[in-house]
């Protein structure tokens, strides 16, 4: 099991999985996570040489969670990210790995700090480089200028998506979790018209092997305690995230890089924007390697964590 420890990676502390000697490895969970998502991963990577180190992102679990929308913009989070390899690794840089929000969260980490980070994976969401403007204008003009429900659009008045999610945090994750992974059945559950709610539409959860009554336990542990609105105002930063990335407009990841997607997973293919992930990832990544894996949804390393496993730990080892 990993040691649970609090680090004080300068603006606040941060509740961090730890195992393992060796150069250090993150790990940045995504929405609604925790450093649990990394669970099948930990122990392997701690085996293949490495301390491994899965954190709850700031707001999420036993992190400190400040309240302000703007304290959960892609600039503080990255700060995190920095202080804690100066914190674990104060010789040497670290290896990022980052999934669903935790994957352009190590994707701008390593572009914006390479003297801090020596390479990156991202898990699900592929990089596209300096965005050339804010999300928020991509999502209203493809979905809510069209009457379509969105979900980042539905995330962004505080405290419509928290009264939903915190009325049955179990429900609420076990709902979206398998509505996205590669055991749903194909369906058009998240075609609905502006106005729906996040949930309405979402085929009942059934049982399946990569998240047990046990997982579900502890994410809701965790969520009953910390609630969502840390969690929620990742989703609140679009422009401020768009304007800070501009000083590093024209610059691409120079370090080594992976891309780990799956072939059901809408993230990967960026809702239907793009058609080949890998090929988007080395326009922007030159020093990547891609991988997308075949019947795998969103939930990519919990998922179908062996194969996962086997990808990654023979990047780390190439390093």
């Amino acid at each position: 099991m990993p040691e649970m420890r609090m680090i004080d990676v300068g603006e606040l502390r941060l509740r961090c999985a730890i195992e393992g000697e060796g150069p250090l490895a993150i790990m940045v969970h995504g929405f609604p996570e925790s450093w649990y998502s990394w669970r099948h991963q930990i122990g392997p990577i701690a085996k293949a040489g490495f301390t491994a180190c899965a954190i709850d992102v700031r707001g999420y679990g036993g992190s400190d969670k400040p309240y302000p929308v703007e304290a959960y913009a892609m600039e503080r989070i990255v700060g995190d990210l920095v202080g804690l390899r100066q914190a674990l690794s104060p010789e040497a840089p670290a290896v990022l790995i980052g999934h669903d929000w935790g994957a352009p969260i190590v994707w701008n980490s390593a572009l914006t700090n390479p003297e801090h980070f020596r390479a990156v994976a991202g898990l699900s969401v592929p990089f596209s480089g300096v965005p050339q403007r804010p999300f928020t204008e991509v999502f209203r003009e493809h979905f809510t200028s069209q009457g379509r429900f969105f979900y980042q659009e539905y995330f962004q008045e505080p405290g419509v998506a928290e009264a939903e999610a915190e009325r049955d945090p179990r429900d609420w994750v076990a709902r979206m979790m398998y509505s996205i992974s590669g055991d749903v059945p194909p369906g058009e559950y998240w075609s609905k018209p502006l106005g729906t709610t996040f949930l309405e539409g979402l085929p009942d959860p059934q049982p399946v092997p990569w998240l047990t009554d046990e997982d579900l336990d502890f994410y809701e542990s965790e969520f009953r305690a910390s609630g969502f609105r840390g969690p929620l105002n990742r989703y609140r930063n679009h422009e401020a995230d768009f304007e800070w990335l501009q000083g590093w407009n024209g610059k691409r990841i120079e370090q080594p890089a992976l891309f780990i997607g799956g072939t059901r997973d809408p993230a990967t293919f960026l809702f239907g924007g793009i058609t080949d992930p890998v090929a988007l990832v080395k326009m922007f990544a030159p020093q990547s390697e891609g991988h997308v894996l075949e019947g795998v949804g969103h939930w990519t390393q919990q998922e179908r964590p062996d194969e996962v496993n086997r990808i990654l730990i023979d990047w780390l080892k190439r390093l």
